[in-house]
């Protein structure tokens, strides 16, 4: 892989990681600690259910198998709790993992993008698995929008006022 190329993608990745973050963090300020477990059936993640399931896949997949770290993830936990954490307990729990995957993308080698890795079984390359999990934040960062935008009754104007 060209370094430059893979370069830009890490620097790319953990941009985009930082952004979600941004919009993950100024929903979750406009939210009380009951909102943030809030569900509507058993059929429904909580918002606080979501980001204990991104930080569980991110550390899986970043941490332990771009970095190396042992795997600690406990899936089932992710979906299971419905409280125990406050909002800005949660903002804290997501921020510090973010940050830490953000260091291991970082500092990984271009040239490592390429290197085969197993987290949860899979066969991908670092790469594929950074790509995963931006893909996977984006993905839950869309429904904690509109989860936000539902519970507060409002445009949350997380890009560029509109006006109405």
């Amino acid at each position: 892989m060209d370094n430059e190329i893979g370069a830009l993608f890490l620097s790319a990745s953990s941009a985009k990681l930082e952004q979600m973050t941004g919009f993950i963090t100024s929903c979750m300020n406009r939210l009380t600690d009951e909102q943030v477990w809030q569900r509507q059936g058993a059929h429904e993640n909580a918002i606080g259910n979501l980001i204990l399931h991104l930080s569980g896949n991110m550390r899986q997949w970043i941490m332990h198998g771009v970095g190396g770290a042992a795997d600690v993830r406990v899936r089932e936990e992710e979906f299971s709790t419905s409280e125990g954490m406050t909002a800005a307990e949660l903002i804290g729990h997501w921020e510090q993992t973010v940050k830490e995957a953000r260091i291991v993308i970082e500092s990984l080698a271009p040239e490592r993008l390429v290197d085969r890795i197993t987290p949860q079984g899979r066969n991908v390359t670092k790469l594929e698995a950074i790509y995963q999990v931006v893909g996977h934040v984006q993905q839950h960062t869309g429904q904690i929008i509109v989860l936000s935008k539902q519970m507060c009754g409002t445009d949350l104007d997380l890009t560029m006022p509109r006006p109405r």
